[in-house]
């Protein structure tokens, strides 16, 4: 009997080691795979960090980051990041959406961000800058939540994500504009501002129409 327990106590601490490793090697895998990850990663790859000590070894060979400001990049890759969720949100509150104002949001996401994403893409593109090629998984995350609901609920959590969306990207472009000193980061910036407030505005006018729902 105390063998038979032994075995089992054995048997149960082998499955849970066993399936803790396969939740971490999961989300390990995931993370790896998660495009904000893999741009960021492309970006260390591409900076030529042995420029100054000279040991410059096929530098030739080696693509350089025209880009000399880190903000910059992170500017670039939170822009790219923000966008892509905006078009998949957008997508999914034009098949989801039961209201016609959240429909028209959606709608207008999804022309506004993708037009401003392949100029984003073309701006990265200069500076030899990778940027997330697809929406992350935090934002794939809200996605599936977002997706589960229906009716108001719907309505009310994708207009108030649309509105907190676009007050941290005002804030983000913002900072952009007074901080970076390139001057075609700080005229993207500056040209997209514009736009940003009004999607904010739409998105505040979704948010008010779907809390008055019935």
């Amino acid at each position: 009997m105390k063998n038979q327990m032994n075995f089992k106590s054995i048997l149960l601490s082998t499955l849970l080691v066993g399936g803790v490793f396969f939740t971490a090697t999961s989300c390990s895998e995931n993370k790896a795979n998660d495009s904000r990850d893999v741009a960021e990663k492309e970006n260390k790859s591409n900076q030529v960090t042995d420029y100054r000590t000279g040991n410059n070894t096929n530098l030739e060979n080696r693509p350089v980051m025209v880009i000399n400001n880190d903000d910059d990049a992170q500017f670039l890759m939170d822009a790219a990041e923000m966008q892509h969720e905006n078009i998949s949100l957008g997508n999914l509150a034009q098949q989801k959406g039961n209201s016609e104002h959240v429909r028209a949001l959606g709608k207008m996401m999804v022309e506004e961000n993708s037009k401003s994403l392949n100029e984003l893409k073309a701006l990265a593109q200069t500076k030899s800058i990778a940027i997330p090629s697809s929406a992350t998984e935090d934002s794939n995350d809200f996605h599936k939540k977002l997706n589960e609901k229906n009716g108001k609920d719907f309505s009310q959590t994708y207009s108030k994500r649309m509105v907190d969306q676009h007050e941290d990207a005002i804030d983000l472009y913002e900072k952009a504009v007074k901080d970076t000193e390139d001057p075609q980061i700080k005229a993207f910036a500056t040209e997209k501002l514009v736009s940003l407030r009004t999607q904010l505005k739409k998105a505040e006018d979704c948010r008010e129409k779907s809390n008055n729902e019935q």
